[in-house]
């Protein structure tokens, strides 16, 4: 099942897509399961939007290969200010020189993680979307917490909607910069997959109904630029397209700069 978040004449709702509809449906993470408003809706009248508004963005960091696990679990956060939707741009801020893309399976949580165990962990999980965890690469070399390397507006984006039938260990993560295909990778590459993931995250954070978690980019990576697009794919969920702009905050908007 897809579960989107549209926004139509009316306002904001979250919905099923079946076929060329939106079909109107109750808060999921108020649930524990679809309740569904009896309103269609044709999806040419709906705007897609990111399928969640997290309170939390996790990150997980040292996930791209099986190498990696030579390092302890590592995780970063993600403002959720950060969150776009599909075909919102991504600015690219005036404090960084190099911008890359990485496309990432990404986990929506429906219930708080604490508490489980590795055969119940799923169960506090709604389903899987496609992220872009956006990464200012200079600003990362000297940021060794990574916030402001990946906590810039527009840094993450979502979409273009929550497949809740998908089994995470082995789909294909691919991204294609400009029309240019980069290199795919399966998760089965990541060095954690999402069990162990979230196990750690559940004994560590305090994540819940709506929260997501970035696993992290077993493919190849590349740079933005202005003018450009990028589209991040996952297999079994699809595509999740976003412009690139320059950022419309200059660096200062005073006389004096901040020091």
């Amino acid at each position: 099942m897809r579960i989107a978040r549209v926004a139509h004449a009316d306002g904001v709702d979250y919905a099923v897509l079946d076929g060329t509809d939106a079909v109107l449906i109750a808060d999921p993470f108020a649930t524990t399961h679809t309740v569904r408003l009896g309103r269609r809706i044709a999806l040419a009248d709906v705007r897609l939007l990111a399928p969640v508004v997290p309170r939390t963005v996790v990150g997980m960091a040292h996930n791209t290969g099986p190498d990696d696990r030579r390092l302890p679990p590592q995780a970063f956060l993600k403002p959720a200010r950060s969150v776009v939707g599909p075909g919102e741009p991504i600015p690219l801020p005036t404090t960084s020189e190099h911008v890359d893309a990485e496309a990432e399976l990404a986990v929506v949580l429906r219930a708080p993680l604490a508490g489980h165990s590795a055969e119940t962990v799923h169960e506090a999980v709604l389903g899987y979307t496609v992220a872009n965890d956006v990464t200012a690469r200079d600003l990362q070399r000297t940021d060794p917490l990574w916030t402001t390397a990946k906590g810039q507006y527009g840094f993450t984006p979502l979409g273009p909607w929550v497949e809740t039938a998908l089994d995470p260990d082995d789909v294909q993560v691919g991204l294609s910069i400009d029309g240019r295909p980069l290199r795919p990778a399966s998760t089965a590459h990541l060095a954690r997959g999402v069990t162990e993931i979230l196990c750690h995250l559940a004994a560590h954070l305090p994540l819940g109904a709506g929260d997501v978690v970035l696993t992290g980019a077993p493919g190849e990576y590349g740079p933005l630029r202005p003018g450009g697009r990028v589209e991040a794919t996952v297999t079994e969920i699809g595509s999740l397209a976003n412009p690139v702009i320059h950022s419309n905050h200059p660096p200062h908007t005073g006389e004096t700069p901040c020091p």
